[in-house]
């Protein structure tokens, strides 16, 4: 296959979990108020000739300060995929929030794709209000600054490709800088929302999700979402747990935390 029309395999991979009620996912809340637990996903793009990491989560200890379970760390997800932390060479961040953007060096090899409006966003006056900086981590937004000094960072304005068959799109709303994953499968255009949807359900009922920067852009961004992927089917939300149900797992000790998304739905 040549480089020109190379498609990848995409996993996803679940790390942590937090029970929370639906009431906490809906802007407005929810009458209802069922149970509605947020799963935490990283995302292993495989090519032919190299792998991507969309987004490196947190740990032990910020589970502990932010009351969130690990569930399997993120190496170990990515041991069983083959993948060694070391190797990893090019780490996508869809935004800064402490859950996409943690684990500190645990890639000392990878250099950074960020959208230069997250940079901007985490970095400026917007971060002296407590409702807007409460889902970032001081140390994250430093580290990353650092990396910029040691020229680990490639920024990217608005869409940009990333490589052929993989490129970043800018969405916004949950934060000022946020960017979706557009991947090529064999299935064909895949879109790795991350927190440009939390749940199937913000998307698909037009419903957005508490902790955000701009309501118009999260609402805008529903229809870009599904503008580039191939069917709304190849949209992956960011931390439902409904991801784990409708795709396979490929492996049977897989079920339940790893999952393909470039296999279709189950």
């Amino acid at each position: 296959m040549s480089i020109a029309t190379e498609t990848y395999r995409v996993h996803a991979i679940k790390y942590a979990h937090h029970d929370r009620r639906a009431s906490a996912n809906f802007l407005g809340g929810d009458s209802h108020d069922l149970p509605m637990p947020l799963d935490y996903f990283v995302w292993v793009i495989v090519g032919e000739s190299r792998t991507y990491l969309v987004d490196t989560g947190f740990d032990q200890e910020m589970a502990q300060k932010r009351g969130r379970t690990i569930t399997r760390p993120i190496a170990q997800g990515l041991k069983e995929l083959g993948v060694a932390p070391v190797s990893v060479e090019d780490v996508i961040l869809t935004h800064m929030h402490y859950d996409h953007a943690g684990n500190g060096d645990l890639f000392p090899r990878a250099r950074y794709h960020l959208q230069d409006r997250e940079m901007a966003f985490c970095t400026g006056r917007c971060m002296c209000h407590a409702t807007l900086n409460h889902a970032f981590e001081a140390a994250d937004v430093a580290r990353l600054v650092h990396r910029v000094f040691d020229g680990r960072v490639r920024f990217h304005d608005g869409d940009s490709q990333v490589a052929p068959g993989l490129s970043v799109h800018l969405v916004g709303g949950h934060t000022n800088g946020l960017q979706a994953v557009r991947v090529r499968t064999q299935q064909g255009w895949l879109v790795l929302a991350s927190d440009a949807s939390h749940f199937y359900a913000n998307m698909e009922q037009q419903r957005p999700f508490p902790i955000v920067y701009n309501v118009g852009d999260m609402l805008e961004g529903y229809a870009r979402l599904n503008s580039l992927a191939d069917s709304p089917q190849m949209v992956v939300p960011g931390h439902d747990p409904e991801v784990l149900k409708r795709f396979p797992s490929g492996k049977r000790e897989h079920e339940g935390w790893i999952v393909r998304l470039d296999a279709g739905q189950r």
